[in-house]
């Protein structure tokens, strides 16, 4: 406990939540001078989220040791983003092109790949909460040894979707979800969610569960058995309106404290 004045504060847990790191003369207005130099870019929503839910979010920066952090954190966001290179899991590397990530934060960024793979299995080792949202979830799924789907074909359902953040999505994209998983009891049984991805989960990571899917079957949320473990490929932090999924992460880091 903590106080602020004669009112005593309950702690309120540390929460990693990665980024990306970009040249400066990417952003619209930025002084030439130093328009070479890179800045480290986070989605301010999860933050935001975050803080709402009662948490602390922490940026992580590359040089953040994922081993000495985690003895910090109570739980860990690894965030959407680019897709995560093929060499990881086997993919075709021919798809990579020859760009700089920190000039085109749409490209394959190996920097920020390791630093999330290593992220992800220091903060399982330690069994402390993990949150994996979209490019994240299949981050976890990778670091546990499993596979992706390189690109999703045209179907029913639309993955790659042209709605603008926030929303809370379409009807056509409908997840449903195996029940006594960690999101049946956030969710119910399904849920409508949004969506903006082209890779999906393939073969599962050791220990990795799916527990929700869309009707045409691509891996919506992923679980570890008995572990306050949680990726999902939609983006709770762009719904419209508050998922649950958020308020999830600080309630399983405030057992951590």
């Amino acid at each position: 406990m903590s106080t602020t004045g004669d009112a005593p504060t309950a702690a309120r847990p540390l929460i990693g939540v990665t980024g990306r790191r970009i040249r400066l003369d990417l952003i619209k207005g930025a002084d030439r001078r130093y328009g070479d130099r890179c800045a480290d870019s986070y989605m301010s929503d999860y933050a935001i989220r975050i803080a709402r839910a009662g948490g602390l979010p922490v940026h992580l920066a590359y040089e953040t040791d994922p081993e000495a952090v985690c003895l910090w954190l109570a739980g860990v966001v690894v965030t959407g983003g680019q897709d995560l290179h093929p060499a990881c899991w086997g993919g075709d590397p021919s798809v990579v092109r020859d760009v700089d990530p920190r000039t085109n934060p749409m490209v394959h960024d190996v920097e920020r790949d390791g630093y999330e793979l290593a992220l992800v299995r220091a903060a399982l080792d330690r069994g402390i909460p993990v949150l994996a949202v979209c490019r994240g979830m299949q981050v976890l799924n990778v670091a546990l040894g499993g596979t992706l789907v390189a690109d999703l074909p045209p179907g029913e359902v639309r993955h790659l979707s042209q709605e603008a953040a926030l929303t809370d999505g379409t009807d056509d994209h409908v997840v449903t979800f195996e029940a006594g998983s960690i999101v049946a009891g956030l969710f119910g049984e399904r849920a409508v969610t949004n969506s903006w991805h082209h890779q999906a989960v393939d073969r599962c990571g050791t220990g990795l569960v799916v527990t929700g899917r869309t009707t045409d079957g691509v891996v919506e949320a992923v679980e570890l058995p008995d572990a306050p473990v949680l990726g999902v490929q939609w983006h709770p932090e762009w719904m419209e309106s508050d998922d649950p999924t958020m308020t999830w992460i600080v309630e399983e880091s405030v057992k951590r404290l």
